[in-house]
């Protein structure tokens, strides 16, 4: 069983996260995660010897958190005794460097020219000139960043915490007591922006990863893992036929493609979109979960028009339940927001969800080699499979209705969420000109999502070969002879279900 040892040569973040989680699985594998969980800080830093923090005793706090995290507890830290079971993003404290509180920074650039364009657009007084240049009192800034636009020599840069600029939804908030970040959890959709953004790593999602292999070891447990269309490009040029072979080597029963969920969306979708064209409303889609939190949260006025369809990672389930009825559960994609729709909406159905890096924490620990194994069948279409990039949902909508000879709707998409809260404007005003908006929170789709386990030129450069060589197009003609037709595809409570 494959090892890591200590980080002397730590060059990324994301290669302490790696790391970590290689331990939770090697230990959880080994079944000895309990006694061995508190010896992991000190296995991968240096005795006296800090690496990337002031102290070897800092590194070793952050690391017990993220050890924490990686077994499904949350970092120690009093402030989440009260915290929504479903909330899946949380700041690590002692990983927070209490980025600069002024947001707007005179730098050396300034020239303290004669014109003073800063100290003329600041409507607060803020600004003063001095001998050494212009001075920008905190305590008067409103942040408003006029300054910085009236500079002609760019000498005022907008420093604003990385965490705090990638929130969509204004959910990182500074404590006034330290000054570290806090999430609020009323505001959060748990798109996992923030976790990306945060170039300490001190943002961090809670993780499935030590129960997920624990019910894979234990010889009563049927446990099946269910794929993201994404998969494909995730761990080298390998298509799902090979991927599903070697997942199960990591210890599940089997393992099924969530593209064929992809499928039975895309069918029933089609027939709700057109239901209610028919009735002159509108839909949005509802794979996206960040996208339906979204809406959910801030825009509550227009719930109504979100999709009755359930996510394919639900049909997929559900899909499978209809033959393993006793079955675990394990859904495993790049989405850091479907652990919080798998928790707040669909625990009954779905048991676990991991992401595509947690995953890999298991692939390398098994030491599994995808290029020797044989490809077993693929059961999705090319339309399924393509749910995984921006435009994928709406395009196979629209590929249903060409296959029953209808009218396909006019669809919208919404490329990453700054795309999504204009048209979701528009839509709240009644000024949206298409049928059915399809959203997705992350740039470029599913493939990019901050659970992915490869960097994004490389997976896409793949995946998108392994799509075009999908020879399979029908999307009706796929769920029906899956028989995946038979599943309710529609979300409880809805007059669809």
């Amino acid at each position: 069983m494959k090892d890591i040892g200590i980080l002397n040569d730590v060059t990324d973040i994301s290669e302490i996260k790696r790391a970590i989680l290689i331990k939770v699985a090697k230990y959880s594998y080994e079944g000895t995660i309990l006694s061995h969980y508190e010896s992991i800080p000190f296995e991968l830093t240096n005795r006296l010897t800090p690496v990337f923090r002031c102290c070897v005793y800092k590194e070793r706090t952050i690391f017990a958190d993220r050890v924490r995290m990686g077994m499904g507890r949350l970092p120690i830290d009093e402030r989440h005794e009260n915290n929504d079971p479903a909330q899946i993003v949380y700041v690590i404290p002692p990983a927070c460097e209490g980025c600069p509180i002024e947001r707007f920074t005179v730098t050396n650039n300034c020239h303290s020219c004669l014109a003073q364009k800063c100290v003329k657009a600041c409507r607060f007084g803020a600004i003063t000139k001095t001998p050494h240049g212009a001075y920008i009192d905190s305590t008067k800034c409103k942040e408003c960043g006029a300054c910085m636009k009236a500079c002609p020599y760019n000498a005022i840069v907008d420093t604003e915490r990385p965490c705090k600029k990638s929130c969509p939804v204004s959910a990182i908030e500074i404590a006034e007591t330290n000054n570290l970040a806090v999430i609020n959890e009323e505001k959060c959709i748990n798109c996992g922006r923030c976790v990306v953004a945060c170039p300490f790593g001190a943002i961090a999602d809670v993780s499935q990863l030590s129960a997920v292999i624990a019910e894979i070891l234990d010889p009563e447990v049927e446990i099946i893992a269910m794929v993201a269309p994404s998969v494909e490009g995730q761990y080298g040029p390998y298509s799902v036929k090979s991927l599903k072979a070697g997942i199960k080597d990591l210890g599940f029963d089997d393992c099924y493609e969530v593209s064929l969920g992809g499928d039975i969306t895309a069918y029933r979708e089609a027939e709700e979109v057109l239901e209610r064209v028919a009735q002159g409303k509108k839909t949005t889609t509802s794979c996206c979960p960040a996208f339906f939190n979204l809406i959910d949260k801030h825009y509550p006025t227009i719930k109504d028009k979100v999709s009755t369809t359930v996510s394919p990672m639900v049909g997929t389930a559900r899909y499978i339940k209809e033959t393993h009825p006793n079955a675990k559960i394990v859904f495993v994609g790049p989405c850091i927001a479907k652990k919080n729709e798998v928790k707040s909406r669909y625990p009954k159905e779905i048991d676990y969800c991991l992401t595509f890096e947690e995953m890999g924490a298991m692939i390398y620990t098994k030491e599994i080699d995808f290029a020797k194994y044989e490809p077993e069948e693929e059961v999705a279409s090319y339309y399924g499979k393509a749910f995984a990039k921006s435009g994928g949902v709406a395009a196979a909508v629209v590929q249903v209705c060409k296959e029953k000879n209808m009218e396909p709707p006019v669809a919208v998409l919404c490329n990453g969420v700054d795309e999504c809260k204009k048209n979701l404007m528009t839509l709240k005003i009644n000024r949206f000109q298409g049928d059915i908006l399809e959203g997705m929170v992350c740039d470029g789709g599913c493939i990019n999502g901050p659970g992915k386990a490869r960097p994004l030129m490389e997976l896409k450069r793949d995946y998108e070969k392994l799509l075009k060589a999908t020879k399979n197009v029908e999307v009706i003609k796929t769920c029906d002879d899956t028989g995946i037709s038979n599943v309710n595809m529609h979300r409880p409570g809805t007059h669809h279900a």
